[in-house]
C-alpha cells in the first residue's frame, strides 16, 4: 500500500521547475521535498507527499483531517489485542 503524507511548505528552494525543492514540515519533522509535480506550490501550502515528491497540493481543512485519521490509526495500534 502506498500513502502520500501532508505536510506544510516552509520554505522553497531553486528556480529550475524540475530541480525546485522545498522543506515541507510533517507535524514538526521537517523534510526536503521535490516540487516539480506541483511547481504552482508557494511558502504556506499544504501538499500530499509520496516518496520524497510533492504530488498534489491540498487546503489545510483536507490535510487536518488525514492528519487526524493517521492518529486514529496509530490509536488503533496502540489498543491491546483481543484473545
Amino acid at each position: 500500500m502506498c500513502l502520500a503524507v501532508p505536510g506544510k511548505i516552509l520554505d522553497i528552494a531553486g528556480q529550475d521547475p524540475v530541480m525546485k525543492t522545498g522543506r515541507v514540515s510533517f507535524s514538526g519533522t521537517v523534510k526536503e521535498v521535490n516540487l516539480a509535480f506541483v511547481p504552482e506550490a508557494v511558502v504556506g501550502n499544504y501538499v500530499l507527499v509520496h516518496a520524497g515528491f510533492a504530488i498534489n497540493i491540498i487546503d489545510e481543512e483536507e490535510a487536518a483531517k488525514v492528519f487526524e485519521y493517521l492518529r486514529e490509526i496509530d490509536d488503533q495500534e496502540s489498543l491491546p489485542e483481543n484473545s
